[in-house]
């Protein structure tokens, strides 16, 4: 199935990292951005994994950080909207499409 991104998901992705990367160590940056990259497949081959939510989206979190991704299943594969931590307002991204 075909994975497609946001490009504010992937700058949210961009943002996380460089933050664990600025506070951490780059090691930690790298760990996030396979995490990110293993939801993604996983989300990918099962569609149907992540949590209801408004307007046909879907949450799934990450496993290893206090992240997750929104995203919607189309025909033509999983739309990446929003990768958020879990303590951002809930109505961060909601308008991305």
């Amino acid at each position: 199935m075909i994975i497609t991104i946001h490009p504010d998901a992937e700058e949210d992705v961009s943002e996380a990292a460089s933050f664990y990367e600025r506070k951490v160590s780059p090691a930690l940056a790298a760990r996030f951005v396979a995490e990110f990259k293993r939801v993604a497949r996983l989300v990918a081959e099962n569609p149907g994994i992540g949590t209801p939510r408004a307007r046909g989206r879907q949450f799934f979190p990450f496993k290893v950080f206090p992240y997750g991704v929104i995203y919607v299943s189309e025909p033509s594969g999983i739309h990446i909207l929003v990768v958020r931590r879990d303590r951002r307002r809930p109505s961060f991204g909601g308008k991305r499409k």
